[in-house]
């Protein structure tokens, strides 16, 4: 069964408050949502595989590691941008692979529009990179198109998710991890996360 991880990181609360805020404007939510996503990805990518080096210091030879898989991250476009400088931060050497999904406002069912999946193999871990897990929807569809096209571990990095997106999630991909910053009460009749903090797209890109 997957781990639900929800950080308790006072500087990761700090900057939901400010995510959550109406009043925040474009700039600052890019930071805020930046910041959280270093502190979430730190706790993502802590069991990833390791094998033994020796380097040389400038003294003499010492043991060390180094990361032993390819990673990719997988942003959903278009909120799950403002996720990826911050995982590059954490991990520069990954790639990165974009996937488009819209959800219809009459289903709420997620609409695949981009995938550049199959042009080649992909990282053996990949994580997923999206500020709302909301229904679930797109996230699944996600998850399941990683994992038709090879990848072998799959992770979720998000800020916020209703219960609702997390059962969903479990239930079609119950091994894949979900780091967030908190869980919240539940979704709306027009599935968006009570209380939220809107539209992450817009908020970021001041098209709301």
């Amino acid at each position: 069964m997957s781990e639900i991880f929800v950080s308790t990181h006072p500087l990761v609360l700090h900057d939901l408050s400010i995510l959550r805020d109406r009043t925040t404007g474009p700039v600052a939510f890019r930071a805020a949502l930046h910041r959280v996503s270093l502190l979430l990805l730190q706790a993502a990518t802590a069991d990833l595989p390791t094998r033994k080096i020796i380097v040389q210091t400038p003294l003499e030879s010492a043991e060390g590691l180094t990361l032993n898989a390819r990673v990719g991250f997988a942003p959903i476009l278009r909120a799950g941008l403002g996720m990826v400088d911050a995982a590059l931060t954490v991990l520069p050497e990954a790639e990165v692979w974009h996937l488009g999904f819209y959800r219809d406002e009459t289903t709420l069912q997620p609409v695949k529009y981009y995938s550049p999946l199959g042009q080649r193999p992909l990282p053996e871990v990949m994580i997923l990179l999206d500020p709302m897990l909301a229904t679930g929807g797109s996230a699944v569809a996600a998850i399941t198109e990683l994992k038709r096209h090879g990848a072998r571990q799959v992770k979720f990095v998000g800020v916020l998710a209703a219960p609702e997106g997390i059962a969903r999630v479990r239930e079609a991909h119950p091994e894949v991890s979900i780091y967030l910053a908190a869980v919240d009460r539940a979704l709306n009749e027009h599935g968006y996360i009570l209380p939220g903090l809107g539209d992450a797209g817009d908020r970021q890109f001041g098209t709301g």
